[in-house]
């Protein structure tokens, strides 16, 4: 899991933007699968064994209607949104 006070500081190395943390992936039900998305950029960085993976070209790069399903997902498990979204 990655303390507040990195994941507050972290930006896409695209958009420079602030990312979304999944501490327990998409499903919110395995910590293995957490994972970092840009919105904007509309990419999700994975996290290996606490490291978050800020690579754009290993990144996957998610739709446009993957991306709004994540963003709300995260709306309704109280994720950090960051302002704007």
């Amino acid at each position: 899991m990655l303390a507040d006070s990195l994941v507050e500081i972290l930006v896409c190395p695209r958009s420079k933007q602030p990312l979304i943390y999944f501490p327990k992936g998409e499903g919110n039900t395995d910590a293995a699968t957490e994972m970092l998305i840009c919105p904007q950029a509309r990419l999700k960085y994975r996290i290996e064994s606490g490291v978050p993976i800020l690579l754009v070209d290993e990144a996957e790069e998610l739709s446009p209607d993957q991306t709004r399903s994540l963003v709300a997902r995260a709306k309704e498990l109280g994720l950090r949104i960051p302002a704007g979204l």
